[in-house]
């Protein structure tokens, strides 16, 4: 215990990553439960409705997280050995990736919203609010996909204060502005739902503005040209995509699966998608900790092996997961101990609040768990680039296990909410089993980087 405790410089590295990042992700989480709160004074209808548009949102942001997530393997291991030529490349490759998926999903928010929700639910009334959500908040999407492409590449050469504090900044303005424009406060109109759509718009495009004018104004590494972006050989190219393809896929089959359980809850009737929307929103506040986890050391283990230094990375893997469920044990007790309180905040009939609690309780038990397999999939194995292997483990107990036993739960057994949820903790296990088996194997170290240098030259 001695000996964990005496590496000062892993912690000061890893506190200096995860600092920023965990507060990042603190702040959109506040938001987000700020937002769902002030639209649950709206009704179970209004929360309904949000919480289905944000699943497209929800599928979106998990694509630009795979594909930002594949190009951070090889920008913190190009970083590892400060090759600023190659990290340009690598970004230029995620911000063209990215920008195509903004089309995709732009195109489905904005010209067939209605067709996308009706997936989902069949409540005309939420279907029809959601729709025109998502006709405003579709216009965020592409500079979000410039914002999080920039922010990746800063996050992974070490400079994470300065995209946090941009996204912190803007998105506060932007809960302050939703405040007004749902309530009608400050003279401002009434908007209702609508409102909340307006808000994250304009501080998604506020945000994208800042955050490259002050890349280019300061010279940022990631301060690169559309030349230094765009300019690189097919080998190259095709050994980014390797990894960046498996991890970008991973991402969207994962975020359809855990779509697939919304669909479920949905089916389930609008108080049981109530209660799950709630409850998710609490759980992304607690979830906080672990995205600043896994994020940091992913940097740190890309970094590590990106300079040659294989055992570091894996004493790292081995210290991060000690904290990662050290810290979720914790609070999951805290989410136990106030659950009645937090669930006060929503005004909402008492069906729904009872099946909210119930499911709080089952999120809350099983923190640990998603807490420890986040940290194996984000924060080692892809970090040690073994990104195929990672996928296999993340998606297959999802769609073979967790996915086919709740819709049993739902539809064959017709079991309530809080028990269908549970049974989506099936494939976590698995996973669980898996990722851990995978970790202390060692089998999971490949420096990117290297092969990726030595593909160009050939």
């Amino acid at each position: 215990m001695r000996e964990f405790f005496d590496d000062k410089d892993f912690f000061r590295a890893l506190a200096r990553l995860w600092f920023p990042i965990a507060l990042q992700q603190l702040i959109f989480s506040l938001l987000g439960f700020a937002t769902v709160t002030m639209v649950g004074q709206l009704g179970e209808t209004a929360v309904a409705a949000v919480g289905l548009a944000n699943q497209i949102l929800f599928l979106f942001q998990l694509l630009l997280f795979g594909v930002g997530s594949g190009s951070a393997i090889f920008i913190a291991q190009f970083w590892g050995k400060r090759d600023v030529k190659n990290i340009r490349r690598v970004l230029g490759i995620c911000l063209g990736l990215s920008l195509l998926g903004a089309g995709l999903f732009s195109f489905i928010a904005l010209v067939i919203p209605e067709f996308a929700l009706a997936l989902y639910s069949n409540d005309r009334a939420v279907i029809e609010q959601g729709g025109a959500y998502l006709r405003i908040a579709g216009w965020s999407y592409i500079p979000l996909s410039i914002t999080t492409s920039y922010a990746v590449a800063l996050r992974s050469t070490g400079n994470v204060r300065l995209p946090v504090s941009i996204s912190v900044t803007m998105l506060t303005l932007g809960a302050g502005l939703s405040y007004a424009l749902i309530f009608g406060a400050f003279g401002l109109p009434a908007l209702g739902v609508l409102g909340s759509a307006i808000s994250i718009t304009l501080a998604r495009a506020l945000e994208c503005g800042t955050l490259l004018t002050l890349v280019y104004a300061r010279g940022e590494v990631v301060a690169a040209s559309p030349r230094e972006m765009w300019t690189f050989d097919k080998p190259f190219l095709a050994h980014v995509l390797k990894s960046v393809i498996p991890v970008t896929l991973n991402e969207i089959v994962w975020s359809l699966g855990i779509s697939t359980y919304s669909a479920i809850y949905g089916r389930i009737g609008t108080e049981a998608l109530a209660a799950v929307n709630i409850a998710a929103a609490i759980e992304t506040v607690a979830y906080v900790p672990f995205v600043g986890l896994a994020g940091g050391g992913a940097v740190l283990i890309g970094n590590a092996i990106g300079a040659d230094k294989e055992s570091e990375a894996l004493r790292y893997a081995k210290r991060l997961l000690q904290i990662a469920l050290t810290f979720s044990v914790s609070i999951g007790i805290a989410i136990l101990l106030s659950a009645d309180a937090l669930l006060g905040l929503y005004n909402v009939d008492a069906i729904t609040r009872g099946y909210a609690r119930q499911v709080l309780i089952v999120m809350a038990c099983g923190l640990w768990l998603k807490a420890s397999n986040s940290m194996y999939i984000i924060g080692i194995l892809r970090a040690g680039g073994d990104v195929r292997v990672s996928a296999l483990i993340d998606v297959i107990p999802l769609w073979f296990i967790g996915i086919p036993s709740t819709a049993i739960a739902a539809f064959v057994l017709g079991l309530p909410v809080p028990w269908v949820y549970l049974l989506t903790f099936t494939d976590e296990v698995a996973k669980a089993i898996l990722a851990t088996r995978r970790v202390f194997a060692q089998q999971w170290i490949k420096n990117l980087a290297r092969q990726a240098a030595r593909a160009a030259q050939t």
